[in-house]
C-alpha cells in the first residue's frame, strides 16, 4: 500500500465514520523501574483520549494485588476509564467475588472477564477451582451480578486452541453476550483478512454485538512467534521474511512495525472497524506512532 493510497483511505474512511476509537491495554509492573516506564506510557497514551484501557491479571490471580494498584491509581489519577481483567483460573467464586466488589468499590466500572489459561498452557485441558467460576460466560454473569459492570469478553478470529468448531467457538461467544457482556475483544492477528473474516462469520450467525481487533505491534518476532503458539494465533511467512536481519536492529524493528501495523490499521478502519485496542505492553512511543498515521488525533484539550 502506498503512502497515498493509504491516506486516501484514511480521508474517505473519516468522512464515513469520524476519527477513531482507540483503548489501550497495559500490564502491572514488578518493579520501580517498570512502575516508571508505565506511567510514562499512560501519561502519553492518555492525550489520545482512549475509550478505556485495561490492566491484565496474571495467571491464578498472580498479580492480583498489582494490578489493583495499578487500576486504583487509573482511577484517582487519569481521565481513562479503567478495565480490570479478571480470569477464573485457581480461585474460588467467593475470592473473585471479592476481588469484583474491591474493585466496584475503588471506582471500577469495566470488567474484562476471562476464562484464563491453565497453567500448562492454552493447549493444556482447563480445570475449574472446584468451588470456582467454571468458565467466563458464568464469571460474566457472576459480575453481572456483584454490581452492574460492563463487561469486555475474548474472542478468537483463528478460534481458540480448545474449540473444536467455528460453531462451538461462535456458541461460546454467544453464551457470553447472553450473560450480560458488551462487547468482545479479539486476540491478535496480522492479516486484516483475518479479522474481517471472521466478523463476517459472526454476521452470518446472527451475532450483532461489536467486536473490536486487538492490535499486537511487532518489534520481536521470536517473542511474538512463542506468544502466537500460546493463543493459537498464525504469524504469517511475509512477517518473518520482513523481519529476518534485524535481530541487532531495534530501531530498524521498531520502523518496520509501525509501517506494517499502521497498514493494518488503516485496511480495517476502510473496511469499516471503528474501535482498535492496543496491546502496548507499556510503552507509548510506538502505539502513538501508529495511531497517528491512521488517524488518530491528541484531542487539543490533552495537547501541551
Amino acid at each position: 500500500m502506498t503512502s497515498a493510497h493509504a491516506h486516501n483511505l484514511i480521508a474517505e474512511a473519516a468522512e464515513r465514520l469520524g476519527q477513531p476509537r482507540v483503548s489501550f491495554e497495559f500490564f502491572p509492573p514488578k518493579t520501580e523501574t517498570l512502575e516508571t516506564q508505565l506511567w510514562e506510557a499512560i501519561r502519553k497514551l492518555e492525550r489520545l483520549k482512549p475509550t478505556f484501557v485495561s490492566v491484565t491479571y496474571g495467571a491464578g490471580g498472580s498479580t492480583r494485588d498489582r494490578t489493583h494498584r495499578t487500576v486504583a491509581r487509573i482511577v484517582k489519577e487519569t481521565t481513562m476509564p479503567p478495565a480490570a481483567h479478571l480470569t477464573c483460573v485457581g480461585a474460588s467464586r467467593d475470592d473473585v467475588d471479592g476481588v469484583l466488589r474491591d474493585y466496584w468499590a475503588a471506582g471500577v466500572r469495566h470488567i474484562v472477564a476471562l476464562r484464563g489459561d491453565p497453567p500448562g498452557g492454552a493447549d493444556a485441558a482447563f480445570a475449574p477451582h472446584p468451588d470456582g467460576y467454571a468458565n467466563a460466560a458464568e464469571l460474566v454473569s457472576g459480575a453481572k451480578r456483584i454490581a452492574d459492570f460492563e463487561v469486555s469478553v475474548a474472542v478468537h478470529p483463528e478460534r481458540h486452541p480448545n474449540s473444536a468448531s467455528w460453531e462451538s467457538e461462535i456458541e461460546n461467544f454467544k453464551r457470553k453476550l447472553d450473560a450480560g457482556a458488551s462487547r468482545g475483544i479479539s486476540q491478535f492477528f496480522f492479516d486484516a483478512d483475518t479479522f474481517l473474516s471472521f466478523r463476517d462469520r459472526l454476521a452470518r450467525a446472527g451475532v450483532t454485538a461489536p467486536i473490536v481487533p486487538g492490535i499486537m505491534p511487532v518489534t520481536n518476532y521470536k517473542g511474538v512467534q512463542k506468544m502466537a503458539q500460546g493463543c493459537g494465533a498464525s504469524v504469517p511467512r511475509w512477517l518473518a521474511t520482513i523481519f529476518d536481519g534485524l535481530d541487532d536492529d531495534p530501531e530498524t524493528r521498531r520502523l518496520v512495525a509501525a509501517a506494517t501495523t499502521a497498514e493494518l490499521c488503516t485496511r480495517l478502519y476502510a473496511e469499516g472497524v471503528e474501535d482498535f485496542h492496543f496491546y502496548t505492553l507499556n510503552r507509548a512511543d510506538l502505539t502513538m506512532a501508529i495511531c497517528r498515521i491512521f488517524g488518530v488525533r491528541v484531542s487539543k484539550e490533552a495537547a501541551p
